[in-house]
């Protein structure tokens, strides 16, 4: 296959914001390409070359992409910088200034997708002194065969700014309707929640069809999509929805991690957040306890990363733990922030997929599957639990986890049913936070979506955001407030630079919105929001139309809590069905408030 052949369809993509269009573009595509080469399409569809939990990246600075620009076009470097300047897109530039050379040399031919391919491979694998000067040397290699737009798809691929608008439940559509049926998708996407590897998805239902997709399972080392918890206002709701039986656990105000464990000569624990980040290297001290006090040769578990006080064994709160977050100096880091891990639920043992089975089966296996520290250091235990049978015991488990300096409780089903549903958020767990005694349900993990210019004060760098939560139904984020206090002087300065790799000319096609900020970003950085409360809105368009025909819903008085969600992608987000939970949770409160009064009467 010719690279070009790609490119065009990459073209095709982001000339439309219809999810229905770029599924039947993908589609289309997909039964074209060869079983063999479709695992690499799906993985430069997003600028990579290899699933997003691999720690490997193209990462070229602009800077060395414009360089490579400037030697295969024949321009200035100014010329190519100025360029640059007016458009903040080096792929743009590259469209702009390579065209095809019509006079190709005796040894030229058109770039196939296999150099390309190997070409990006050498980009990303160039190491030492000399490192910086291979890569660019490797890109202007392939620009040299390229036309405009694959120039501009191969400097968008090695930036990381492949914005062509086809998030992941639109890629699973396509391959339904490309090899499967649409019926059949549910086992499309359990095998990329099991896997998260939709490169390896989408060969294998390529190659085998839907029967081989279903023989896919968890494997150690390959990360599991995490499941996710609903919400409730009360206690007594939480035992209702429950049926009056369920299990209490502790909610520990710290870092989510999912351990995989591997023992033997070419053993490896790998530590991954939520988002799919490597973690290893932050926790060394509870990947060592985990490998030491596994039963058996091979597992994966989760657990929370909690920082605590070694002379009380106080819990300490989250923005301690984060301090593990640290590139360098981690031996310090670790004898400054001691953590240990909480371990509340196993997914998989010595060759068992747990997923599928009960929680209170998982559970059980997962206290049989780990022995004590014999060195005496505590580094490895269990979420504190106890199964609740009424009011009462809720509500006094959860003061104890309340005084206990955690977040607040997860209520988890007993029933046959409760099984681990990766990916997936549901009523088999619910949590419930001291947050929720207060005016609103709780706070929210919205997307930055676009900014607009400060003034006064704020005067040079971003002075208000616009946020978005997510819709999976749509595969788009729909707007829920501007953001605007909060900030500090410190994280205002950071903002541009934080933000400036998500920068879009125009509106993102995965981005829902009637307001118009100064500046577009493609959904990236995730922050944590509180609010006084969630009303209809005639301008912004998260649940469009799920309460009254023609609005949406938006928070009211927005505030940014101070914490940056780097452990959640912008698909983990608050979703359109939370916010308009919250709203009816919130009217209902009212409402049962507004009774209240009037009995007080």
């Amino acid at each position: 296959m010719q690279f070009s052949k790609l490119a065009d369809m990459f073209d095709r993509l982001e000339a439309t914001s219809s999810r229905l269009e770029m599924t039947d573009i993908l589609a289309e595509f997909f039964k074209t390409v060869e079983p063999s080469e479709l695992r690499q399409v799906i993985y430069l569809s997003v600028g990579r070359l290899h699933p997003e939990f691999y720690p490997q990246e193209l990462g070229m600075a602009d800077k060395l992409v414009l360089k490579a620009i400037a030697s295969v076009s024949g321009r200035t470097q100014k010329e190519v910088d100025d360029l640059w300047i007016k458009t903040g897109d080096p792929g743009e530039v590259a469209e702009q200034l390579i065209t095809k050379k019509k006079q190709m040399t005796l040894f030229s031919e058109p770039l196939s997708f296999k150099a390309v391919v190997e070409g990006l491979t050498l980009i990303e694998t160039a190491t030492g002194k000399d490192s910086q000067d291979k890569k660019m040397k490797h890109l202007a290699r392939m620009m040299h065969d390229s036309g405009p737009i694959e120039s501009r798809y191969l400097c968008r691929i090695v930036t990381g700014r492949m914005r062509v608008g086809a998030g992941a439940m639109t890629i699973m559509d396509a391959l339904a309707l490309a090899f499967a049926t649409k019926e059949q998708r549910p086992d499309i996407e359990r095998a990329f929640n099991i896997t998260c590897d939709m490169g390896l998805v989408a060969e294998t239902v390529a190659k085998g069809g839907i029967d081989a997709v279903k023989k896919i399972g968890v494997t150690v080392g390959s990360p599991v999509k995490v499941m996710l918890a609903e919400r409730l206002r009360s206690l007594p709701d939480i035992m209702d929805r429950m049926e009056g039986k369920c299990a209490f656990e502790y909610k520990y105000d710290g870092m989510r991690v999912q351990a995989h464990i591997k023992k033997g000569p070419n053993g490896f624990v790998k530590l991954y957040s939520r988002r799919l980040e490597d973690l290893t290297s932050n926790f060394p001290d509870i990947a060592d306890a985990l490998m030491r006090q596994l039963k058996g040769d091979e597992a994966i578990i989760e657990g929370e990363c909690v920082a605590f006080e070694p002379e009380t064994g106080n819990l300490l709160p989250f923005q301690n733990v984060t301090h593990r977050r640290k590139k360098h100096g981690m031996e310090q880091a670790v004898e400054d922030v001691p953590v240990r891990i909480f371990m509340f639920d196993l997914l998989y043992h010595d060759g068992k997929d747990y997923t599928l089975m009960p929680y209170s089966m998982r559970r059980s296996k997962l206290e049989m599957s780990f022995n004590e520290a014999k060195d005496g250091v505590d580094k490895v235990g269990y979420t504190t639990r106890a199964i609740i049978s009424d009011e009462d015991q809720a509500q006094t488990f959860f003061d104890q986890a309340i005084a206990s300096k955690c977040e607040g409780i997860m209520a988890k089903s007993l029933e046959d049913i409760s099984i681990y549903r990766a990916g997936s958020r549901g009523f088999l767990w619910i949590q419930y936070k001291k947050d929720y005694t207060q005016a609103l349900v709780d706070t929210f993990d919205l997307a930055v979506v676009g900014a607009f210019y400060g003034m006064g004060k704020r005067a040079g760098v971003y002075g208000a955001l616009l946020m978005a939560a997510y819709d999976p139904d749509t595969g788009k984020f729909g707007t829920a407030c501007k953001l605007g206090t909060g900030f500090d002087d410190a994280f205002l300065a950071a903002l541009p630079g934080m933000l400036d790799q998500y920068k879009s000319e125009k509106k993102p096609s995965s981005v829902n919105a009637e307001m118009v900020p100064d500046v577009w970003f493609v959904p990236g950085i995730v922050l944590e929001v509180s609010a006084a409360d969630i009303s209809i809105s005639p301008i912004h368009t998260i649940s469009y139309g799920a309460i009254k025909e023609d609005a949406g819903l938006g928070l009211r008085f927005p505030r940014f809590t101070g914490r940056v969600r780097d452990d959640k992608t912008p698909e983990q987000c608050t979703t359109s069905a939370e916010i308009i939970e919250f709203y009816n949770l919130q009217e209902s409160r009212d409402s049962d408030s507004s009774e209240s009064d009037n009995d007080s009467e």
